[in-house]
């Protein structure tokens, strides 16, 4: 699970178990991939904030009372009590991560000083157009995207990647496309959606990601009928040497996976099958993207989220951005009487 307990503060990001959370009052959900949301269920009892996009999707996959899920609107700042009297405030601004449907990043302000969560991300340098990074202020602690922290992780823009896709499709006219992908929940629909006006035909899709889909009020071009049309998506582990072969023996059939997965981190095991395409379309940014990212946002620490001791999880290389500073001692409201013990912002200890 990719998600944290922000340290000294009441308030957690992508983090859903109960019972390591009991002095937390606020959850906030980056977005609705599988492994931001492991610990959610209909039993939910806490409040939990998220873009309007992500709350659709909560309510209607997770069926969370939706007097427990609170939107914040994208691109703006929040104020939120950090506790029952609202002696205790923080503010919360809320960037699109450029990751999938309805996924944001938050950026917390308050006694702990300041605190960027990218979840995942895809970076953009439009990102540092809203005002309140272009105001270049300090921040003392990044939780970074660090998917594809590795300098072999080099691959090309999502519109470039469309396009490869698109040359494959063109140069097999009279075969039927099976598209894999990682999540068949939500994810790459915009691809999708120029696909099927690029090459006119319907993408099919199963019954549970189509009513997905009618949430996001999507160009009408999914359909369930395994007749109608030419492309259809599968999940990346359906895209087997026997499922192709089978798929093959009903008419001509190539796959094409769309994931950068195999690009640097790990080898391609389709080497020996000539159709089955590799391309690595990715909603996450590139180890130079991130680079770029952290060295124009200049955090005083970072902390990976997504943890492990590959050399993913390895945060100095983005030593020469960090800026240095002091550490400032913070005063806590009498009224998070369990935080008293913590009189300083979280750690600002290289990670």
């Amino acid at each position: 699970m990719n998600g944290c307990l922000i340290p000294h503060t009441p308030f957690a990001v992508d983090f859903w178990k109960s019972r390591q959370s009991v002095h937390t009052r606020l959850f906030f959900l980056t977005h609705m991939h599988a492994d931001h949301t492991s610990g959610l269920s209909p039993s939910w009892k806490h409040p939990i904030y998220c873009s309007d996009i992500t709350a659709k999707l909560l309510i209607h996959k997770f069926d969370i009372a939706p007097a427990l899920v609170h939107t914040l609107e994208v691109g703006e700042s929040h104020i939120l009590a950090l506790d029952e009297t609202g002696q205790e405030t923080m503010m919360v601004t809320v960037f699109d991560a450029n990751h999938c449907p309805g996924a944001v990043m938050f950026l917390f302000q308050g006694y702990f000083g300041s605190i960027f969560y990218t979840g995942d991300f895809r970076y953009s340098p439009e990102m540092f157009e809203h005002e309140v990074l272009a105001n270049r202020f300090s921040i003392d602690v990044l939780y970074l995207d660090n998917t594809y922290c590795s300098p072999a992780c080099k691959f090309p823009s999502r519109k470039q990647a469309t396009q490869m896709i698109k040359d494959i499709i063109a140069c097999h006219p009279e075969h039927d496309i099976v598209l894999g992908i990682t999540s068949m929940y939500v994810g790459k629909e915009d691809m999708l959606v120029e696909l099927a006006k690029t090459f006119q035909t319907w993408v099919v899709v199963t019954p549970q990601r189509l009513e997905t889909l009618k949430l996001l009020e999507l160009p009408n071009v999914f359909t369930t009928d395994p007749e109608a049309g030419r492309i259809r998506i599968a999940l990346k582990y359906q895209i087997t040497r026997k499922n192709m072969e089978r798929w093959n023996q009903e008419r001509p059939t190539i796959a094409i996976i769309s994931s950068a997965l195999y690009t640097g981190l790990n080898g391609n095991p389709y080497t020996n099958q000539p159709d089955v395409h590799i391309v690595p379309y990715s909603d996450h940014s590139s180890y130079r993207e991130l680079h770029e990212f952290v060295s124009r946002l200049k955090p005083k620490s970072i902390i990976p989220v997504v943890k492990g001791t590959s050399e993913r999880a390895d945060m100095h290389c983005f030593d020469n951005y960090l800026e240095s500073s002091a550490k400032k001692t913070s005063q806590i409201a009498e009224s998070i009487p369990h935080l008293r013990a913590h009189q300083r912002r979280p750690s600002v200890n290289k990670q």
